[in-house]
């Protein structure tokens, strides 16, 4: 037996015996339609929200907002970019993107997050690489809170999930605060039905 062998057995040897996670608790829903805690959350982080009527309407938006020359990849069925991507894609082919477009599978009120799985981003740089992210949101598959997130069995059947809640920010020791210093400069989350 090769020595990694051998020092694999003994980690899996050692390991303790599995125990249940503890139930996450239900706290009280603050007053208000989830759409516009989101939206509120959402703004507070540096993220915009807007309100669309299908996917036709988002098509528009992207293409007025970010013009017909950007390098645009979308992993939302409908939604074409000029970069197609798939499983297969590289993750480093993504970074001259301009406009990448998601969907959320679910966001949460409470704090303005959106979740990604690998099923939504298909390829996971397309959350971080890209300039602009663009994501879909049905607002009737947004949670109250995070207690309620952390309920749903996605969290069970996904290899990795992402709680993406606005952009990056840093500021220096004069209180100057840069968003997007890492990862993308915007995000946008479009409520669509």
């Amino acid at each position: 037996m090769t020595s990694r062998a051998v020092f694999l057995a003994k980690i899996r040897k050692a390991q303790p015996s599995p125990v249940s996670l503890p139930d996450v608790p239900l706290f009280a829903t603050p007053a208000g339609d989830r759409a516009s805690r989101f939206a509120t959350a959402l703004a507070l982080m540096g993220g915009t929200c807007i309100t669309l009527q299908g996917l036709g309407e988002v098509r528009t938006w992207v293409a007025d907002r970010f013009g017909s020359d950007a390098v645009i990849a979308s992993a939302v069925r409908g939604i074409d970019g000029n970069r197609a991507i798939d499983y297969r894609t590289l993750p480093a082919s993504l970074e001259d993107v301009a406009v990448g477009i998601v969907r959320a599978r679910f966001g949460v009120a409470e704090t303005g997050s959106v979740w990604f799985s690998e099923d939504e981003y298909v390829v996971n740089a397309i959350g971080y690489l890209v300039q602009h992210l663009v994501v879909l949101l049905d607002p009737m598959r947004i949670e109250d809170g995070l207690q309620e997130a952390y309920r749903r069995p996605d969290f069970r059947t996904a290899r990795y999930a992402a709680l993406v809640t606005g952009l990056s920010a840093t500021a220096d020791i004069e209180g100057i605060m840069i968003r997007g210093a890492q990862g993308v400069r915007s995000l946008t989350v479009a409520l669509v039905p």
